[in-house]
């Protein structure tokens, strides 16, 4: 592991700026890229230190705002009853559209950074997970790693959702992690979205742990140390498999 930098850089994009945040190695060099979702909350603590984790390895993380358009740069909500009604206010409200276009706008700044090698991955918790998925739409993204992503197998992320629907676009590679006690994706669900992947012939890793919704947030009652302890080497694996040496 090596010592990272934290920055951010505001990316134009057809709702308005968005405050996208870098993390880094300090060490000179060209590296990888990874588009970063966050939860419902934004980038709180818990997510820049997942970010710094994986980005020591080797990786240059770009985190978007993701709702932008809505509140103020910087903005970090609660882990609270308001912050999650807020943030899941926004997410039924912001456009499926909006964020494919967020995406392009990181995707783009990264393949053009000139300490990116260009080949480019998404990795993504909970609202995150889903938006990662999307992203995986795109040829350019090699890899995706979606943790426990909501409201796939409802279709209901905003308006316009047809994540579930496209997934024979999934060129890449797909790691998709779930906990079996997490109440927003139930076992009917795991299966369906499974069946649909499975259908689609996407390359698919599928692993299922016992863990509670945000299982891997560094904070709260539903932290699992010892899973996310397991489950960050298949994340590293994947990235270093694909994106640094495939």
């Amino acid at each position: 592991m090596t010592l990272i930098d934290h920055d951010y850089v505001d990316l134009p994009t057809p709702s308005g700026p968005m405050r996208t945040h870098i993390i880094r190695p300090t060490a000179p060099g060209r590296y990888p890229g990874i588009v970063f979702f966050s939860e419902i909350f934004q980038i709180t603590p818990p997510v820049r230190r997942m970010a710094a984790l994986v980005a020591a390895y080797g990786f240059i993380l770009a985190m978007p705002e993701v709702y932008h358009e809505f509140e103020q740069p910087g903005t970090v909500l609660p882990y609270d009853q308001t912050g999650s009604d807020r943030g899941n206010a926004l997410k039924y409200t912001k456009e499926v559209a909006a964020h494919d276009a967020d995406v392009r706008a990181i995707l783009d700044h990264l393949a053009l950074r000139p300490d990116c090698t260009g080949k480019l991955g998404s990795l993504g918790i909970c609202l995150g997970g889903h938006l990662a998925f999307r992203a995986a739409f795109r040829p350019q993204v090699l890899a995706a790693v979606c943790f426990y992503a909501t409201d796939l197998h409802k279709a209901s992320l905003g308006r316009g959702d047809d994540s579930l629907a496209r997934a024979g676009e999934i060129e890449g590679d797909l790691l998709m992690i779930w906990g079996r006690q997490d109440p927003h994706v139930p076992t009917e669900a795991r299966v369906a979205i499974l069946d649909r992947l499975n259908e689609a012939g996407t390359r698919l890793t599928w692993l299922e742990v016992n863990g509670a919704h945000a299982f891997m947030r560094d904070e709260g009652p539903r932290y699992d140390p010892e899973l996310a302890g397991l489950l960050y080497p298949f994340v590293i694996d994947l990235f270093r498999r694909v994106l640094a040496n495939g």
